[in-house]
């Protein structure tokens, strides 16, 4: 696949660990048939320039934006927050395509109006709190969704890394998946166009197909909109065909 047909993803990245994020992620979206473009604070940022959007994981949600309770362990970044909540009520709003990769998926629910644990493994205790890109995490999917669609099972192995989680769910937005505690693991939005966000980080999980079919679906979704068929209904014909593909 030539470059000049590769749908532009931008990604969203955290100011300490983006050097070494962005590669897998770009990697992961080559793999699927697209092209990443690094963003961050003191990058360009304009939605009109792509075709679909990452939101990355790295640094907890300042709870200023959802009105919950500071932790005192927090790593917060109040500039990339500003901007990625920006980020993704435009999206939302203007129907690009999203992913949201553990912090971006709680970005994702903070956009539509949703809140966040600050310690979510003191509200979960049977939840077991690892912290490991190897995937050690299992999950269940939610029948119906999209995110299930995408997986072809009804659960998956994951990694784990994060502290926040979902709260109250934001409008417009369903839970697709938990972990055994009943912690929130993945969301995604209820109509078209494609918006998933998922707790754990795909990136680092390229060689399970389950996990490389989450970006196929985003690049999919995202080529729909390259080609100039913008509606939600018209990604959604892309996002299964990409399902149908045994890639």
């Amino acid at each position: 696949m030539g470059r000049a047909t590769r749908p532009r993803i931008a990604v969203t990245t955290s100011a300490r660990s983006g050097w070494r994020i962005f590669p897998l992620v770009a990697l992961n979206l080559w793999l699927t048939g697209g092209r990443g473009e690094r963003w961050g604070t003191g990058r360009p940022a304009d939605l009109d320039d792509v075709d679909g959007l990452i939101i990355g994981g790295g640094d907890d949600i300042s709870p200023a934006l959802y009105g919950g309770e500071l932790v005192a362990e927090a790593r917060l970044d109040p500039a990339r927050d500003r901007l990625e909540r920006g980020l993704a009520e435009a999206a939302l709003a203007r129907g690009i395509p999203v992913l949201g990769i553990c912090r971006g998926a709680q970005m994702l629910n903070v956009a539509a109006g949703g809140t966040l644990m600050g310690d979510a493994f003191a509200r979960h205790p049977e939840s077991r709190h690892y912290s490991t890109i190897l995937p050690r995490r299992k999950v269940r999917l939610r029948p119906g969704t999209w995110l299930a669609a995408l997986a072809g099972k009804e659960c998956l192995k994951v990694n784990a890394l994060h502290s926040q989680a979902v709260d109250r769910l934001g409008e417009g937005m369903r839970v697709s998946a938990r972990d055994g505690g009943g912690m929130v693991q993945a969301i995604e939005r209820v109509t078209d166009p494609m918006a998933i966000g998922v707790q754990w980080h795909p990136e680092h999980l390229f060689y399970r197909r389950a996990q490389r079919r989450i970006f196929a679906a985003l690049v999919a979704a995202a080529r729909a909109r390259t080609e100039g068929r913008r509606s939600g209904e018209d990604q959604a014909r892309a996002v299964a065909s990409a399902l149908a593909s045994p890639g």
